[in-house]
């Protein structure tokens, strides 16, 4: 075998030769052409966080997000601001303020939309209800002119609890009054008022007949200035809301809170945490890698010689990438991570290859660097080029961002390959490997992998079970198409954002549709409609309610029942007039009112929110008679709390529902540009928003709803169709990848090494552990997902990297099985995979889910394709061979 290798032993062992004599010119001319691609990295590669980019713009789904951008480019790069408060008229006011603080500064926001805070909708708002439901308000408003009227004029609390009163004495009566909703408002204000929150009391709650809820919501979209020069693109524009929001009180423990969520954020959100993660992880990963090659050499000169070589060659692949691309993004950025688990495969063969030689034939470093580079150079070469085939079949995808990280990661192996078979042989020069004695951890590791060769049946045994196994469990692989996933959880924007899509009635990840012509905005949805994946379809014919005639009669008699309520906002500022005993009477009157009517009609529909406020009131008279408020003054700022708790909002209310009530009918001519630009876009063509029934933070769901809209609506759009088409298109974009690279991989290891049953065993292992990470993600619960599947073309090479050396040093030494084991070759592949698999192991503990995943993933491969390559192999080996050379 030797003499059929012989001008490849004799080229790489003079080139390694080459090196070690002229080391010193060596260093400095690898050093300096470093130090030149050093510069031009830093001055000329960008970065790139667009992650819509990363897939070919021909892909068809690719192509109608091109076209809604350009058409809607307002809803593209967006943040999604969350303004809570306990009431909708403090988040409304609260929405408005910071509004006007985002539109006054266009530099940073370019555009801003406050859809409910629109004028238009302000005033015309009742005309979008249904005509049951204005029926309803027009009810209840008859029941609460009275008491409106009466607070318009002496907006205090001696005047609330006397017309509550008179209501509740009406209702003892008999009359059919609907007070449950304002008896169960005041008395949950009043509880929130003891426990020393403030919670005011809402009208417009009330006059709507609505049970007052905890919390409610306002959103603004913000289409923020982006830089994307920089890593953190949207780092300026979110700083400033932030600082904003801190100034205007909107803090997490205020009243009022402001978070921060929608495309924009997640994708900040996202990136910070990967980094974050990925550094903290790295650091975790220097030291163990460090203590591994320690072990494995005990030598400080021998792991400089392998971090250096590996600096080296990243730099220049480093360069490389910003000649043939010019930029990183998001996927390919992962390279560096990939050239590490590689390359140190590269440099850890030749050092322990080399300090073979030197021991058992006692050679100078000058002879042992000329045998280890012939023994060497051409294995090295072959897991060089089938890596490198392995990462360029990722070339023809559509999916660019795997399509760069291929090229870049392909090229970096080859590189890898030179400044190891360059770079090594000149350290040795300056920090030669030293000889040592057979160590307690070298023994160690030889009986470990002599056990599986006394077990070869057993060994036969549970590899069958296990590949039978992992061929029922294939089919349960998974794939998740979220990539909310790949965040940290923790984040505000995951967190706000998984609560919206909760709330399925304005999920912010809804089906975008572009209709050219209008006539067929009607048909299309209806034909939605029915859908029972849709909860609503919404478009421009919605901005131009039905039944508007209709609607404006039941308008017309609310402004008539409300009649010309006049009042004094400044009313609402005067002192009140009543004393401390005058307001306690009245309280005291209302809770004796309260009580009989409990008591004399226990199973009336309002007893149980009665008998609350009647203990509330109670509470209150009891807080107001403790020894720690007999001043007078205390007990006055205790009553202006309780009023201005109840009566604050009350002049806003009257405000905004005298604003409505002055609504007119209108037409598709008279909605504003600020309405119909959502609508209806920059080249002509009309929106449809389709919003899910189900909470599509479900992948089964989210499929469901993509493809039951997409049978109707093939060019749908939108973020639920972009993460399910952009999930299956990078799925079958890898195993076509992986396909062509798996053929190019055979075809090369066949050429190189030829011989059919070499090749073949070569393969083997690497195909079950593929087989075994499969199962093993399945029964780990472990779904594949835009980030960790980027491990798959590291495992291939690890894998064959690891069968390669191992069926090339049994064919080129003739070594038998027991001896094969015991070689630098076996302790190599052992430790390399050491090295990997302690530092894609530490990216298990990062924030960021995707890089979390990934490392999961990596460490489970690993362990298999060790375990495949150093037990299943030479046992498969020792079988071929009956402890003989496999014959070429």
């Amino acid at each position: 075998m030797k003499n059929s290798l012989g001008s490849g032993y004799r080229f790489f062992a003079r080139w390694a030769d080459i090196s070690y004599c002229y080391a010193i010119w060596i260093i400095l001319l690898i050093l300096t052409l470093v130090t030149l691609s050093t510069f031009y990295v830093v001055n000329n590669l960008g970065v790139h966080t667009d992650t819509t980019d990363m897939l070919s713009e021909e892909v068809p789904f690719r192509a109608n997000h091109i076209r809604y951008r350009q058409s809607f480019p307002q809803y593209e790069d967006t943040l999604l601001l969350v303004l809570d408060a306990p009431t909708p008229e403090q988040a409304h006011i609260a929405a408005k303020r910071f509004t006007r603080y985002l539109q006054d500064d266009v530099t940073q926001f370019p555009a801003t939309y406050y859809l409910t805070g629109e004028p238009f909708f302000e005033q015309n708002g009742l005309f979008y209800k249904d005509l049951s439901e204005l029926g309803r308000l027009t009810d209840y408003l008859a029941a609460a002119q009275p008491l409106i009227a009466r607070l318009a004029e002496s907006p205090t609390l001696s005047t609330f609890s006397s017309v509550l009163t008179d209501a509740v004495e009406e209702l003892r009566k008999g009359r059919e009054l609907e007070l449950e909703p304002v008896l169960s408002g005041i008395s949950a204000t009043l509880d929130a008022r003891f426990t020393g929150k403030s919670r005011a009391l809402s009208w417009q709650a009330l006059l709507g007949g609505e049970a007052q809820k905890d919390t409610y919501q306002e959103l603004i979209i913000v289409k923020p200035k982006l830089d994307y020069s920089q890593i953190f693109a949207a780092e300026g524009p979110i700083d400033a809301i932030r600082t904003t929001a801190q100034k205007m009180g909107f803090a997490p423990n205020a009243t009022e809170k402001l978070r921060i969520t929608g495309e924009v954020a997640l994708a900040h959100d996202e990136l910070n945490s990967a980094m974050h993660g990925t550094q903290d992880a790295g650091l975790l990963a220097l030291i163990m890698v460090a203590a591994v090659l320690l072990i494995a050499f005990r030598s400080v000169g021998a792991i400089f010689t392998i971090i250096v070589s590996l600096l080296l060659g990243l730099l220049l692949t480093a360069a490389f990438a910003t000649v043939a691309v010019g930029y990183l993004n998001l996927i390919s950025i992962a390279f560096a991570v990939l050239y590490i688990g590689l390359g140190v495969d590269f440099a850890v063969h030749f050092l322990l290859r080399l300090e073979e030689i030197r021991r058992t034939d006692q050679t100078t470093v000058p002879e042992a660097v000329y045998k280890t580079g012939g023994d060497m150079g051409q294995s090295l070469l072959i897991c060089a080029l089938t890596t490198a085939i392995g990462f360029y079949a990722f070339m023809p995808t559509t999916y660019r961002g795997v399509a760069e990280l291929g090229l870049i990661s392909g090229t970096g192996m080859l590189i890898s390959f030179l400044i190891t078979i360059t770079m090594i042989p000149a350290l040795q020069r300056l920090f030669p490997i030293q000889i040592r004695k057979s160590s307690s951890s070298v023994r160690l590791v030889d009986k470990i992998l002599d056990l599986p060769g006394r077990s070869r049946k057993l060994v036969y045994s549970v590899t069958s079970v296990a590949i039978l196994a992992s061929i029922f469990a294939l089919p349960h692989i998974k794939f998740d198409y979220n990539l909310l996933n790949l965040n940290n959880p923790s984040a505000e924007s995951v967190k706000t954002f998984q609560e919206l899509l909760r709330g399925t009635e304005d999920s912010p990840w809804h089906i975008n549709i572009l209709v050219d012509d209008f006539q067929e905005i009607g048909q299309i949805v209806k034909q939605l409609s029915t859908l029972p994946e849709v909860k609503r379809v919404v478009s421009i014919l919605d901005m131009v309610p039905e039944e508007q005639e209709e609607k404006g009669l039941l308008i017309e008699e609310m402004a008539m029942i409300l009649g010309p309520i006049s009042y004094s906002p400044t009313a609402f500022l005067i002192p009140n007039p009543h004393t401390v005993a005058q307001q306690r009477m009245a309280l005291d009157q209302l809770r004796i009112a309260l009580s009989q009517f409990v008591v004399e009609q226990p199973e009336h529909a309002a007893a149980v929110s009665a008998r609350a406020l009647q203990e509330s009131i109670a509470n209150l008279l009891m807080q107001l008679g403790k020894p720690a408020l007999e001043n007078g003054e205390a007990k006055q700022q205790l009553l202006l709390a309780v009023n201005n708790d109840l009566l604050s909002l009350l002049p806003g209310a009257i405000e905004r529902l005298q604003l409505a009530l002055e609504a007119q009918p209108f037409s598709q001519e008279a909605l504003p540009a600020s309405v119909t630009d959502l609508w209806y876009g920059k080249d002509n063509v009309y929106r449809i928003a389709v919003y899910p029934s189900e909470n599509i933070n479900d992948n089964d769901a989210l499929r469901r709803f993509v493809r039951a809209v997409q049978e109707i609506t093939p060019n749908a759009t939108g973020v639920p169709v972009i993460s399910l088409e952009a999930g299956e298109a990078v799925v079958d974009a890898f195993f076509h990848a992986f396909s062509l690279a798996l053929i190019g991989v055979i075809l090369t290891i066949w050429i190189m090494l030829r011989s059919a049953t070499a090749t073949f065993m070569v393969l083997i292992p690497l195909l079950i552990a593929i087989l075994l990470t499969g199962a093993s993600t399945v029964m780990m619960d472990l779904s594949f997902n835009f980030a960790n599947i980027i491990a798959l073309p590291l495992l291939l090479g690890i894998g064959i990297d690891s069968s390669l050396h191992m069926v090339y040093r049994s064919r080129s030494a003739g070594a038998d099985y027991e001896n094969l084991l015991h070689t630098s070759t076996a302790r190599a592949i052992f430790y390399s995979a050491l090295t990997t698999l302690v530092g894609f192991g530490s990216l298990i503990f990062s924030i960021h889910q995707g890089t979390s995943s990934m490392g999961q993933l990596l460490t489970i491969g690993l362990l298999l394709t060790l375990v495949c390559v150093l037990i299943i192999l030479p046992v498969l080996l020792q079988s071929a061979s009956g402890k003989k050379e496999i014959s070429a």
